[in-house]
């Protein structure tokens, strides 16, 4: 299984971003796509996955925020960042697990990883 990020920057405060992960090499026909953030000093965290069938969560912060989607013709993850916050700087990985989407939001359910892209919001 092979993730590449792209789409990070640099944005003002409530500005908007687009990322892209392109997914390819995996078989899987029930899987699951997330986005998780890591921050200098901080643990990695969840923001939002998405099923094969569609189904989406997200993190309480970021929740009507950030939408994520996939484009299944492009194998590709895609999160839609809007009103973004300085708290929201970090590096932004792609992450895939065969099966359910996990319950947890720990990246430790997650199997396959991308090498991230970063993301920075200034107030």
């Amino acid at each position: 299984v092979q993730l590449v990020e792209s789409g990070g920057g640099s944005v003002q405060s409530g500005g908007s971003l687009r990322l892209s992960c392109a997914a390819s090499r995996y078989t899987y026909t029930r899987y699951c796509m997330g986005w998780f953030r890591q921050a200098p000093g901080k643990e990695r965290e969840g923001v939002a996955k998405i099923d094969s069938a569609g189904s989406r969560s997200y993190a309480d912060s970021v929740k009507g925020r950030f939408t994520i989607s996939q484009d299944n013709a492009k194998n590709t993850l895609l999160l839609q960042m809007n009103s973004l916050k300085p708290e929201d700087t970090a590096m932004y990985y792609c992450a895939l697990v065969g099966g359910y989407c996990p319950g947890s939001w720990s990246h430790l359910m997650f199997s396959y990883w991308g090498h991230g892209t970063q993301v920075t919001v200034s107030s």
